[in-house]
């Protein structure tokens, strides 16, 4: 892999591996941004692969988990260090993807698998280290709701809203940089990819030709996660598909349309890097040093779930108020 324009400086690399002003948080620009782009230029050197970096993020992550269920505070600190470190190498294979233009659907899918490991692992830790403890204010062991708590958080709301702050920077970021610059995709277009795999009949059941197995499997999950974005944003899609019919192209649509729906989608994109991962690493950090860890699940279903329905009714509301 090869940079481009590698003749730039540090800062203009830095500012052309953000995926945009916009939706970048500013502790990604101020602190992991600089350090990934360190280790970013590191393993271009050396040939890695983006996709590397993300398994190896993976390992951190099952890592910072295994630290977590202990109680000791160097364990811990251990599980931050190695959480962090996971982080880092997130933000690295993206900044090695662009900076290289070395961008795959199936980077971009482990990329977003990537933290749902790290979190399933935390969740599993938190469940287990609390379930000999009493739940506060009663003589009861969390046991088996400390297990259902983290389960709820997890499986639940950590899914829906990671999926739905993705959705909402994609959107943004297709109305800020067009087609170029965004990865939104749509459930038809999936379709249309998964329907365009080879296959063969095994009995009853069609299944991919041996060279296409994981680039199936690749896109057949891809494709639910489509399809839960959509079902989620009914006013976006009903505004999109007029969009889409006025103006194919992003580069068609008028640029103060453009920047009226930027400048209105602009507040929530805080919103969506709260939903993703500084806000609650910092949360979990903080709830498993002082060895109170389920206070973590109980933020999770609380404040982010109203952060969550906030900034859906918002942008759902926009959308129909925008409709063209």
């Amino acid at each position: 892999m090869k940079i481009n324009n590698k003749e730039k400086s540090f800062k203009e690399l830095l500012q052309a591996s953000f995926k945009s002003n916009d939706t970048e948080e500013w502790l990604d620009v101020y602190f992991t941004r600089p350090i990934g782009l360190v280790f970013a230029l590191m393993w271009i050197k050396i040939g890695v692969t983006p996709n590397f970096v993300t398994i190896l993020s993976m390992f951190l992550g099952v890592g910072a988990g295994w630290c977590f269920y202990h109680t000791e505070l160097w364990w811990n600190v251990g599980g931050v260090v190695l959480l962090m470190l996971a982080n880092f190498c997130d933000s690295t294979d993206g900044q090695m993807a662009r900076l290289t233009n070395h961008k795959t659907a199936i980077g971009r899918m482990l990329d977003g698998l990537a933290s749902d490991v790290w979190f399933f692992f935390c969740y599993l830790a938190i469940a287990l280290r609390i379930w000999n403890d009493p739940i506060p204010f009663t003589s009861v062991n969390w046991s088996i709701w400390g297990f259902l708590l983290c389960s709820y958080a997890g499986f639940f709301w950590h899914a829906h809203q990671c999926q739905l702050a993705d959705y909402y920077r994609q959107i943004h970021l297709y109305f800020l940089k067009g087609e170029e610059g965004s990865e939104l995709n749509s459930s038809e277009q999936e379709e249309r990819l998964l329907d365009s795999i080879p296959k063969h009949k095994v009995g009853p059941f069609e299944i991919a030709d041996k060279p296409y197995f994981w680039e199936h499997a690749f896109h057949f999950f891809y494709l639910g996660w489509c399809r839960k974005q959509e079902q989620t944003t009914p006013e976006f899609q009903k505004f999109f598909r007029k969009v889409k019919a006025k103006w194919p192209n992003a580069a068609d649509m008028p640029v103060d349309f453009r920047e009226s729906f930027r400048r209105q989608s602009l507040p929530l994109m805080k919103y969506t890097n709260i939903l993703t991962h500084n806000t609650r690493a910092t949360v979990m950090f903080i709830a498993c040093l002082v060895n109170v860890p389920y206070i973590y699940p109980i933020f999770e279903i609380t404040v982010l779930v109203a952060i969550y329905y906030y900034m859906k009714r918002t942008h759902e509301k926009m959308c129909k108020e925008m409709s063209v």
